[in-house]
């Protein structure tokens, strides 16, 4: 892998905590349930993206 992709990884994954974890805040403390909803999505993508970079390639 190469240092920028390492990087981009990273990067989404940091993304992806932050995002569950805004999520979580947002539906549990501030009960805006579509914000805190549409933001835990879009960790699941982040996670699930970086998942199918991250698998091995049949030779």
């Amino acid at each position: 892998m190469t240092s920028l992709f390492s990087v981009a990884l990273s990067v989404a994954i940091l993304a992806a905590f932050a995002l569950t974890i805004g999520g979580l805040y947002l539906l549990i403390k501030r009960r805006e349930v579509k914000q805190g909803l549409l933001m835990l999505l879009c960790a699941a993508v982040f996670f699930v993206n970086v998942l199918i970079w991250t698998l091995p390639t049949p030779s």
